[in-house]
């Protein structure tokens, strides 16, 4: 009987590690830099510019040349919270909640957050940088509502409120419990880099979900505490020098951020238990830089291939990311949120759809091919504002799809306008759409079958509308500006 109680001890006592070990969920830390393409990383190919932390994170990682967003900021940011296409969700085109109101805002009762769904299962959750699709004058507890037990966010500019214009020096920003104000004489991101940092030793025994949407590199161009001095004393340079030295400091604090959060990581002893993932959500705004010999045009709003769509996208975890791989798997920004669900072991909403599908084997090195055989981008310019709510500039926004070889632009008819053979054409220079080639034919064919399954108009954001505010953009274009030009 004592032999048989001694080994059933024994028994459990090795089975209880092993248990205890599957069920260890892994932190996720998720860097998005604002308008980075891979024109400016140098683990990408990107010249007279280094990007040590980051190309650390792609040499230890696994790198993917073919990671898709959206053109601009808004369906990028919803795309990737909800995993649903824009054409689903309905925020086609950019509306910056606080800057034009109109009772128009992100409404997590109606959309699925990756924060909601790994806060329910047993994470705690953090935000900081930019979020920019809620009012937090008008909803305090958006965040929370959004998944996150924490956050320190840049509040958007506020209309009728001009310190909160800044986020680089003397940010505004919003912290939970304390509200809004201005940080006088600080940097932004110094401030949300550091908030994180705490936040990781707060809740290192805890699963964590990292959400860190960078404020740089976008406009205004800025200075750094690394190179303030430098540009207080040098009048010598002219416009175009100063801006492109200004904005490769802008580059260079991003890597050096990313070098602080794989600091804290470490010092909290959560590193090897953390899975990073570094992306961007559009192409660069307003800058040049030669790429692998070629010199390349910021592409933000734009879906072309090389400096529009796809972006830098970076997976890194000691020990569980496979070291040193560098894939041509798709995917797109609708694959995050499943991806993380499937890495958290948390489950997906049951009463709503989900278009990404998860590349979690992938990252694990359990698979070394991706699940997608096609992936689709689209969105950019102002909504309208008609009938008293938002809704999306053309009934059918202009899109790309693309495979493995082939990809296809279609405009706001629905029409198949150009073809590209990506594998053999990465610029996009020769226009195969009228091409008698059976392989381009059969591409043409199939691309434009999976276009065909999707809603002949596109869907309008779904949200219960705030209450109304003196500052609330009257129907029109925002700012003033053009509706947006067909491509």
């Amino acid at each position: 009987m004592y032999r048989s109680l001694l080994c059933l001890t024994m028994l459990l006592l090795l089975i209880q590690p092993a248990a205890a070990e599957e069920r260890r969920q892994p932190n996720i830390l998720f860097i998005l830099v604002d308008d980075l393409g891979k024109e400016w990383i140098s683990s990408y190919g990107a010249e007279g510019v280094w990007t040590p932390a980051i190309d650390q994170l792609a040499t230890t990682g696994m790198k993917f040349n073919n990671a898709w967003c959206m053109p601009q900021c808004t369906p990028t940011r919803v795309t990737l919270l909800t995993g649903q296409y824009p054409f689903r969700h309905g925020w086609t085109n950019h509306w910056d909640v606080p800057r034009w109101g109109a009772g128009a805002h992100f409404d997590p009762s109606l959309n699925t957050t990756f924060a909601n769904v790994l806060r329910d299962a047993g994470y705690k959750t953090c935000a900081v940088g930019k979020w920019q699709i809620d009012d937090f004058r008008v909803e305090p507890k958006a965040m929370e509502e959004a998944g996150f037990d924490d956050w320190c966010m840049w509040t958007g500019y506020e209309t009728d409120n001009a310190p909160s214009a800044n986020r680089f020096w003397d940010p505004y920003l919003n912290i939970k419990g304390k509200g809004s104000k201005t940080f006088q004489g600080e940097f932004g991101p110094d401030i949300f880099c550091n908030y994180l940092a705490d936040f990781i030793q707060k809740h290192k025994d805890e699963p964590m979900l990292l959400y860190y949407p960078m404020v740089l590199t976008h406009s205004p161009l800025t200075t750094t505490p690394d190179n303030k001095q430098d540009f207080e004393n040098d009048n010598d340079l002219d416009q175009s020098e100063r801006k492109r030295k200004m904005f490769a400091g802008m580059v260079r604090y991003t890597n050096k951020l990313v070098g602080r959060l794989l600091i804290a990581l470490d010092a909290a002893g959560v590193r090897e238990n953390t899975i990073i993932v570094f992306t961007t959500d559009n192409g660069t705004g307003g800058q040049s830089n030669k790429r692998n010999g070629r010199m390349v045009r910021g592409g933000k709003t734009k879906m072309t291939e090389q400096n529009g769509t796809a972006m830098p996208f970076i997976v890194n975890c000691l020990g569980t990311v496979p070291a040193g791989v560098e894939t041509d798997a798709l995917i797109d920004f609708t694959d995050i949120l499943p991806t993380f669900a499937e890495l958290a072991g948390a489950k997906l909403p049951a009463d709503r759809v989900v278009d990404g599908k998860s590349f979690a084997p992938l990252i694990l090195g359990e698979t070394q091919t991706g699940p997608r055989e096609w992936i689709l981008s689209m969105g950019g310019g102002p909504a309208a504002l008609r009938d008293g709510r938002v809704q999306p500039a053309l009934d059918y926004d202009d899109r790309v799809i693309r495979d493995k070889d082939y990809k296809l632009w279609i405009n706001a008819k629905g029409k198949p306008v150009k073809l590209y053979k990506i594998s053999g054409d990465a610029w996009e220079e020769k226009n195969l759409i009228d091409s008698d080639n059976p392989e381009d034919q059969a591409a043409l064919k199939r691309l434009t079958a999976i276009a065909d399954q999707f809603p002949d108009k596109d869907a309008a954001p779904r949200y219960e509308k705030n209450p109304p505010q003196k500052w609330d953009q009257k129907p029109g274009i925002p700012g003033g500006g053009k509706k947006k030009a067909k491509r």
